[in-house]
């Protein structure tokens, strides 16, 4: 079958926008790809320190593309959940990797770690394919219009396109309001401790009355000092989320050390004793989401369809399978329109679980109602005693909806 030469518009150069470009580089030889970013050519994004979770479907479609930084990455081995105060029980799930035949369950790093190796991949392939692969580097899109067979990409010169893929997401208090959108009131403070007498490898869930907090493993600090590197005497690094309200704000006015003493509280012993915190950003936490990924010939992935809140870790995991999809149907017809008809469909399952999942669990920690965190712990007292529950679960988790 003769496949008819296309022109793709990729706006926003994240972990997403990149992972489609190069995919459909390699997999499209019949379409022509412009990646669009505001950030400058030059720029080294090696060193943002923001951290990524990643699920293993995520870690294998990346190890595929040749992109996986394995030395800068931790793989999280095992996933412990449970509640504070205590359950009834003292309920608690531990998913680990071994029980389900897996070498891990996702791993952690940071997003310059990722983006990098990405970019770098990218541009060699512009080099191989000058003809058919650029980027706009420090060329915003400020517009994109719909035409009756294409798309109109304004980055101070009009251009007309295929079709046209937005992958830039931003976080939720930046975005332009979509479809359905919901402010949860809370607020996630992110940073990183050092911990000793802990598990390396494991990733901590706890559910408290604030909101959920996280404990995911990190890399060492790249340093030929082991002390600079956090591994000295038994210690590790983590990667903290800790969400609470906004309105009731307990971690804005408390110092390093109270912050450090309140966390100690809140993880369960086997996670071992947190001694440092890092300074804590702050982060406003919303749902935002488009109805469709599919705008007539305008598709959106990543956090350009749907912001989450990161209780369950999924948004970029998302983004990477709506990445393969689309590549997918792309591939294999001569109608465009079809075939973005088929990716919405296939996507539709796996994204609105997640959607669902991941708000009924925002949602719940803002309910007033008596008992609340009562049937959160009866629901993983159950949870803990269904195997093939905790299965389907992880499945979830490491691989979507299939």
């Amino acid at each position: 079958m003769t496949i008819t030469a296309i022109q793709i518009a990729v706006v926003g150069a994240g972990p997403a926008g990149l992972a489609l470009a190069l995919h459909a580089a390699r997999l499209l030889p019949h379409a022509s790809i412009t990646l669009y970013d505001q950030r400058g050519a030059g720029h080294d994004v090696s060193g943002d320190p923001r951290t990524l979770a990643l699920a293993l479907g995520s870690v294998q479609f990346l190890e595929r593309l040749g992109c996986w930084p394995e030395a800068a990455a931790r793989s999280i081995e095992a996933i412990h959940v449970s509640q504070r105060p205590p359950s009834p029980g003292d309920a608690e799930v531990l998913l680990r990797a071994t029980d389900l035949d897996q070498p891990r369950l996702g791993a952690v790093l940071s997003y310059g770690a990722l983006v990098a190796p990405l970019q770098r991949a990218w541009e060699a392939e512009c080099a191989l394919h000058p003809g058919r692969l650029r980027s706009r580097w420090g060329t915003p899109v400020k517009d994109l219009k719909p035409l009756a067979d294409g798309v109109e990409v304004d980055a101070g010169i009009a251009e007309r396109y295929d079709l046209a893929v937005v992958a830039e997401g931003g976080v939720f208090s930046d975005q332009a309001r979509k479809s359905l959108r919901a402010d949860y009131g809370q607020t996630a403070w992110v940073g990183s401790v050092e911990i000793e007498g802990g598990a390396p490898g494991m990733a901590f869930e706890r559910f408290t009355r604030h909101g959920p907090a996280a404990l995911l493993p990190l890399p060492p600090l790249p340093s030929p000092s082991p002390v600079a590197a956090g591994e000295v005497a038994g210690r590790t690094r983590a990667a903290l989320v800790w969400c609470v309200p906004s309105d009731d704000d307990p971690v804005r006015e408390l110092d390093d050390d109270q912050r450090l003493a309140v966390l100690n509280t809140m993880f369960p012993a086997r996670a071992g004793r947190l001694v440092a915190v890092s300074a804590l950003k702050s982060f406003a936490l919303g749902l935002n989401v488009e109805r469709t990924l599919v705008d007539g010939r305008i598709v959106r992935i990543g956090n350009a369809a749907q912001t989450l809140h990161p209780v369950a870790g999924q948004g970029l995991n998302l983004g990477l399978r709506d990445v393969a999809e689309l590549v997918s149907v792309l591939r294999w017809s001569d109608d465009i329109e079809r075939a973005l008809r088929r990716a919405e469909w296939a996507r539709a399952g796996d994204r609105w679980l997640t959607i669902a999942t991941t708000d009924f669990l925002a949602r719940s920690f803002t309910w007033k109602l008596p008992g609340a965190a009562t049937a959160r712990g009866l629901g993983l007292a159950a949870l803990g005693a269904m195997p093939w529950a905790q299965r389907a679960l992880a499945q979830q988790m490491m691989f979507g909806r299939r």
